[in-house]
């Protein structure tokens, strides 16, 4: 039951990091995008509507084009679906999760989310990525109180159903980069999963 209820981690990434990476197929059909040693199902793209495409036919979808300065990529969306994000517009700067997906030969999102946010969140970004690659090592045993203390706060807040990830960074005196590396290793190894996108609750 929880192991169906538990979702891939949506990666942060740039869209550019992310045309990089290795598209391993199954059948026809895109599984994943390899990068590096993580296996991307799912991403957290901050980034610009450069284009916006609604169809008036039978078929209904709607398409967007979005650029984060790295590179573009486009969301696709079909069907009802297509209400939830029918106010999204061209110009707005938006935090997208959701999954990845192909189709002749061109990789796209398939969204979950579509957020719109103030357009400083891509400079925000920016820094953060810029920050994790330039992270210097930090002692094993700093990584494991710090993989610890997550555990604790989320075990703590089961009764209110999880914790937001914003508020696990607020209380540990420690790079936020750090922070999510742990939260999205603790997410991989299924010690945590995430109902719904930046809510962690407890698997065990």
């Amino acid at each position: 039951m929880l192991e169906a209820i538990k979702r891939q981690t949506a990666y942060k990434l740039r869209i550019g990091d992310l045309s990089k990476g290795k598209s391993i197929m199954e059948e026809g059909r895109l599984r994943f995008v390899e990068l590096g040693d993580r296996q991307i199902y799912r991403v957290n793209i901050i980034a610009n509507i450069i284009d916006r495409y609604a169809s008036e036919g039978e078929k209904k979808y709607l398409f967007f084009t979005i650029d984060d300065a790295s590179g573009q990529i486009r969301l696709k969306i079909f069907g009802e679906d297509i209400e939830r994000f029918k106010d999204i517009t061209q110009g707005n700067s938006v935090r997208v999760i959701g999954t990845i997906k192909a189709f002749n030969n061109e990789n796209y999102i398939s969204p979950e989310i579509i957020k719109v946010v103030d357009p400083r969140h891509l400079l925000v970004r920016k820094l953060e990525l810029d920050m994790e690659k330039s992270q210097k090592p930090v002692d094993k045993k700093e990584i494991i109180a710090i993989k610890d203390r997550i555990i604790e706060m989320v075990k703590n807040a089961e009764s209110e159903g999880g914790l937001e990830a914003d508020k696990i960074i607020m209380a540990i005196d420690t790079s936020p980069q750090i922070i999510n590396q742990e939260i999205t290793r603790l997410l991989e190894e299924g010690v945590l999963y995430e109902p719904r996108p930046g809510k962690i609750r407890f698997l065990g």
